[in-house]
């Protein structure tokens, strides 16, 4: 028997916030900014922030900038590469760049060093088509001032230099292609969700843990009726709150469901689970100074591209490759073995079963990759490092990422999508983020996007504020190199990233 009680009416806050990860955390520091008098409250069903996606072995990305990401980079049939996305999510990035700055500069505690440091992007492409590809790929970008410190080389010698261990025990006469930028970045997002929700929590934030939010009801007077339960005692407390975000990961589509907005109808999620190899050893870390990304096995999903990061986490060095995909019915690694079914609804079920239908190849790829042996998921290492031994990696289980399934409005199909999916409703007093990859490393431009959406009467007005913290905001840097050149030299020196 549980009990539940209303909190005072006095005690309601101005904004929910659901989950306690980086989107939630991004939000809250930017409510800080443009509404400091607005009371926000922080619902996280886990004991500890950044405990799922956000969390840094929970593959929540490593800084993704479009360097090195060969799926945002696709090649049309002539050959030709279109360089929109990478430029779309390069420009993202360094908004999230500019804004960390800030908070740096604000006086945000701890030193940048330990959220962020500067590791080279690489790609790295084998075969003549590939070799063509990267030859196109990099002519495309490199036209772009976000770009144009991108080198290239087919140079066995040349990738020798910056990649020995992956170019250590390898065919001489295999054609290779291969492109770098110093400008890459390995980013601990868990630690970055700590610091922020530590530093609105000095500023009155409030941020309780072990409490689920298991509904949400929106009320005649247009507020929304939060109920929390807490996951230790099980009492349930109800809050009414003007505005809720929901920013828990693969937990936001079954409470956005729950809210029965319209706009959540004909949305379902497929989860993908993953797992990666890693290695501490200290030789294997020294000899791969670099993040590599190559490229994802046909019907395999963007998120499954295969890459070799050099990760930095709590101090500790490691190599991380993968990822091999998997499959649970979770939404969530502390999720439930009903999220899935439990997340199909009439309204979605079309979508569902037109995307079973049409996805063939992502089906047999994930079947295969269950079954996969260690010793075949070693040989798909040994693609990227010849002389990779077993003994020295050991495998981690990464987060759940829930794919977005959406009708498509012209044919009214299901279909997957790959990315990230801003779902605003009842008239921008709710919203939710769906999806996965680039995800955290775009949180702040996916923010500013919810601000925009959800209020467009104060947007105006908070814009002189926003650009305060963001001088790019409104202002695409790949269209103006001087600013591209002040904010890279201002972002580097703030998060210490000369060297």
């Amino acid at each position: 028997m549980t009990s539940q009680r209303s909190v005072p009416d006095s005690a309601n806050p101005d904004v929910v916030l659901v989950g306690a990860g980086i989107m939630s955390a991004t939000l809250a520091e930017l409510l800080q900014i443009v509404a400091p008098d607005w009371s926000v409250t922080v619902f996280e069903s886990g004991s500890a922030v950044a405990g799922e996606s956000s969390g840094p072995w929970n593959n929540a990305g490593t800084g993704h900038a479009a360097l090195c990401e060969l799926n945002y980079t696709p090649a049309g049939p002539d050959g030709r590469v279109d360089p929109t996305k990478a430029v779309t999510i390069n420009e993202q990035f360094q908004i999230s760049r500019q804004f960390w700055s800030h908070l740096v500069h604000r006086g945000m505690t701890g030193s940048p060093k330990e959220f962020i440091t500067p590791v080279p992007h690489l790609s790295f492409v084998t075969g003549e088509d590939g070799r063509a590809y990267m030859h196109n790929r990099h002519a495309a970008l490199a036209a772009q001032p976000l770009f144009e410190d991108l080198q290239y080389t087919e140079s066995h010698a040349r990738m020798a230099e910056w990649l020995p261990l992956m170019m250590a025990g390898r065919d001489a006469e295999q054609v290779v292609a291969a492109t770098r930028s110093d400008a890459g970045t390995d980013v601990n997002f868990g630690a970055l969700t700590r610091l922020m929700l530590d530093d609105v929590s000095t500023r009155g934030v409030n941020v309780h843990l072990n409490q689920r939010v298991d509904s949400l009801e929106k009320e005649t007077d247009g507020r929304w009726k939060v109920t929390v339960r807490d996951t230790v005692s099980g009492e349930r407390v109800t809050v009414r709150t003007r505005f809720v975000f929901v920013g828990a990961g693969g937990g936001a589509l079954p409470l956005l469901q729950k809210a029965d907005i319209p706009e959540i109808r004909g949305f379902g999620g497929f989860p993908v689970s993953g797992m990666f190899l890693r290695s501490r050893s200290p030789e294997l870390v020294a000899r791969h100074q670099a993040k590599v990304y190559g490229q994802a096995a046909v019907g395999a999903p963007p998120m499954s591209v295969p890459h070799l990061d050099l990760r930095l986490i709590d101090g500790e060095y490691a190599l991380l490759f993968g990822p091999y995909a998997g499959f649970s019915p979770k939404f969530l690694k502390a999720g439930s073995m009903f999220d899935l079914p439990k997340s199909v609804k009439t309204n979605n079920l079309g979508s569902m079963l037109g995307v079973a239908r049409t996805e063939l190849a992502l089906t047999k790829y994930l079947v295969g990759e269950v079954l996969q042996s260690r010793s075949a998921r070693h040989r798909t290492l040994q693609g990227f490092v010849p002389t990779a031994e077993q003994r020295d990696w050991d495998m981690v289980t990464a987060g759940q990422r829930v794919q977005v399934i959406k009708q498509d409005p012209t044919t009214g199909k299901g279909v997957l999508q790959f990315g990230t999916e801003l779902i605003v409703g009842e008239n921008g007093s709710i919203a939710g983020l769906l999806g996965a990859s680039p995800g955290a490393s775009t949180a702040v431009s996916a923010m500013l996007t919810l601000l925009e959406r959800c209020f467009p009467q104060r947007i105006d007005a908070w814009r002189p504020l926003l650009q305060e913290a963001i001088p790019s905001y409104g202002h695409p840097l790949n269209d103006d190199p001087a600013l591209l050149a002040q904010v890279r030299a201002d972002t580097m020196q703030t998060l210490e990233l000369n060297g």
